[in-house]
């Protein structure tokens, strides 16, 4: 009995210290992924989470920050058509995910980045379409959580960019953005893990509300 006690104290034991260790990489890499300035340093990150994602098979989080990064990418890019490779691998890793942890508000919300982003490609073509999914995707991922930050800040960009281009009122967008900053504040990460960005990008929208 007493060795069996001691096997599964120690299987305990090595399955913690394994979850240290990769809570500490992501947290390294979390970080470096957020102080990225150039695409190459995005890249780089992308790559990192790109495989710690193929030695943590169970995790979703290497999968959701590959894609946020591929997402940077993709904003920084500007050669439009070239977009679309960074959010396709961006898609495929949500994907991914979604498998691993269903709706969760983070990879939904996530999901209708790409969308949004896509729309830049060819706004006159591909507007109606996804615009049409990236609501749907942050209207998902509100019905999971109607205080989550991003997407309460990413719905707040659609609206904007929406109202902007229709030359209506961006009084729904302003609120939405202003909710989204409240929750930035009030808002705990759930661990160490948890998605913080976007609070920065909110504020420079909230500035063009009159």
């Amino acid at each position: 009995m007493k060795t069996i006690i001691l096997i599964m104290a120690m299987a305990l034991s090595l399955t913690a210290m394994a979850e240290d260790k990769y809570t500490e990489v992501m947290t390294k890499n979390i970080d470096a992924l957020y102080k990225a300035k150039t695409s190459e340093e995005l890249q780089k990150s992308v790559n990192t989470f790109d495989r710690i994602a193929n030695a943590e098979k169970e995790k979703w989080e290497p999968l959701y920050y590959s894609a946020f990064g591929n997402v940077m990418i993709a904003v920084r890019e500007p050669e439009l058509a070239k977009r679309d490779n960074y959010l396709d691998l961006a898609k495929a890793s949500l994907d991914k995910a979604k498998t691993l942890k269903p709706n969760d508000v983070e990879i939904l919300a996530m999901e209708g980045f790409v969308h949004m982003i896509r729309i830049s490609v060819d706004p006159a073509a591909r507007g109606q379409e996804y615009s049409g999914k990236a609501y749907e995707a942050y209207q998902k991922a509100l019905a999971v959580d109607p205080n989550n930050p991003r997407a309460l800040a990413l719905m707040a960009q659609m609206e904007f960019g929406t109202a902007q281009f229709f030359k209506a009122p961006t009084t729904s967008a302003c609120a939405t953005a202003a909710k989204a900053i409240e929750k930035f504040d009030s808002t705990k990460p759930e661990n160490a893990l948890a998605p913080v960005w976007g609070k920065s990008m909110t504020e420079e929208l909230k500035a063009k509300c009159k």
